[in-house]
């Protein structure tokens, strides 16, 4: 590219080696190669400790971390703090059992009917809530994250605030397979790998651009041609059918499903997970789910008053480590950043 084309065009869509250095920097790919190895070693390590409660605790925390890796798009990437996130994760599960109540159990199936269904309810949602900004935006979709929770509590056909409890888990092309955790672990850790090596290459795509210039200076993004309001809805149909298919892992972990997931509550923790991670790096709240999830166990072995203290190093946190376990990794080992 010459220097009068890269002058017509606005920084965020000149991608230049330091820009992609910085998106895609040693560090992040180093940190997401040792995470994702570390899990996928982690059966092994249960086998030979004897412990094999471990792979369904660690299938637990990837299935939040998958959640939390697709909120990162909105609130990393696009600067859209949405506080019913965990409206999609709840209609991911809800798919895996409505559909298993009646006699549809391929996860294939169920996977595809729980991203139509968030994606649809995303584009609704999302372009209503998209036509507000910053703390409005945060209580519309509060709203509709309560609004989705109160009516599968309403559903008594399907356990209403109770729940429902699966009967057994999802076949996969008529096989028993899933069954097996650490055949779900694997299936999960999958998932969750092609996501973040999906999410990677989209941030990276000129979509990705538009939706961090629109972050940045959404005036100046759209003087240039470009409509931010169809980007961003459209991340937020992503992001809402990423946590859809996370919920559908997370009915097959639990053989339960609840509107408890869907709950304001859950979607602060998505939140939580990816500040404490760092925002915008996407490795970043995989990491906070990891930590996050592991931390409560820890404290909740202490205390049934856990939650303070939880709160007391969710301060400290805010307060001292910038940028997360993403900043606190670089300042630590003295990179710019990565």
């Amino acid at each position: 590219m010459s220097a009068s084309e890269a002058a017509g065009r606005p920084v965020d869509q000149v991608q230049t080696p330091a820009k992609r250095g910085r998106l895609f920097g040693p560090g992040r790919r180093l940190a997401a190669i040792v995470i994702f190895a570390a899990l996928a070693l982690l059966p092994l390590v249960a086998n030979l400790i004897g412990d094999p409660f471990l792979v369904v605790t660690a299938t637990r925390i990837m299935v939040f971390a998958l959640a939390a890796l697709s909120l990162d798009l909105l609130i990393g990437f696009g600067a859209m703090v949405s506080f019913g996130h965990a409206a999609f994760l709840g209609i991911g599960a809800y798919a895996v059992a409505i559909l298993a109540s009646h006699g549809v159990e391929d996860i294939l199936v169920q996977t595809v009917v729980a991203v139509a269904a968030a994606s649809l309810f995303a584009f609704v949602t999302g372009a209503i809530s998209l036509k507000t900004k910053g703390v409005y935006f945060i209580m519309i979709t509060l709203a509709f994250g309560q609004m989705a929770y109160f009516f599968m509590v309403s559903l008594s056909a399907y356990g209403g605030d109770d729940g429902i409890t699966l009967d057994r888990r999802s076949t996969l092309l008529g096989s028993r397979l899933l069954s097996d955790d650490i055949a779900l672990f694997y299936a999960l850790l999958a998932v969750l790998v092609l996501a973040y090596l999906g999410l990677t290459r989209l941030i990276g795509s000129r979509f990705g651009r538009v939706i961090r210039g629109t972050r940045e200076n959404p005036a100046r993004m759209q003087a240039i041609g470009f409509e931010p309001f169809r980007f961003q809805l459209t991340a937020y149909v992503i992001a809402g059918a990423i946590a859809a298919v996370a919920g559908v892992f997370l009915a097959n972990q639990a053989e339960f499903v609840s509107p408890a997931y869907m709950s304001w509550q859950r979607s602060g923790e998505l939140i939580v997970m990816v500040v404490v991670g760092g925002m915008g790096t996407l490795i970043g709240p995989v990491a906070g789910a990891i930590a996050f999830l592991l931390l409560e166990d820890w404290l909740a072995a202490f205390s049934e008053h856990w939650k303070l203290g939880l709160g007391v190093l969710l301060i400290l946190l805010v307060l001292f480590g910038r940028g997360g376990l993403a900043g606190l990794a670089r300042r630590l080992t003295g990179g710019g950043r990565a």
